[in-house]
């Protein structure tokens, strides 16, 4: 069997596994007493925006830890005539763009919990100062 005739295999066997998965999946109603089923936790929201900094940050200094090494073998092997050399050359220079994608994802994953939690602060300070105002406005009349 090819490879290609074993790859469609394989993935026509996940797709049907994923439909019959989708298939039984228990379909969710609202609750009854009109309760919120999704909630803001700003504390669970900032621990999952912390964990994505510090993941952003160690992959920023611990990412490239083997590309200059990486980059003087591929060169000593090209070198000295093998061919190892250059498919080196090209999974360190996938590497580093595997690496600067995640460091991107990263970033982009924490400042947008940040901005997240921060308009929803300043949406809920707006949202209480016009029912205190409309409050204080039905007294005076």
């Amino acid at each position: 069997m090819s490879f290609e005739e074993e790859w469609s295999a394989a993935r026509a066997t996940a797709a049907a596994n994923i439909s019959t998965r989708l298939n039984q999946a228990a379909v969710t109603t609202a609750p009854a007493d009109g309760a919120a089923d999704l909630a803001l936790d700003q504390d669970h929201i900032g621990a999952i925006g912390g964990e994505a900094h510090k993941l952003h940050s160690r992959l920023q200094a611990d990412g490239r830890h083997a590309a200059t090494a990486s980059a003087e073998a591929a060169a000593a092997l090209s070198r000295e005539g093998f061919g190892s050399g250059a498919a080196l050359a090209r999974a360190n220079t996938r590497w580093e763009s595997q690496v600067k994608t995640l460091v991107a994802a990263c970033a982009q994953i924490s400042n947008g919990l940040n901005y997240s939690l921060t308009s929803h602060h300043r949406d809920e300070q707006c949202l209480y100062a016009e029912f205190t105002t409309s409050k204080l406005d039905a007294y005076l009349k």
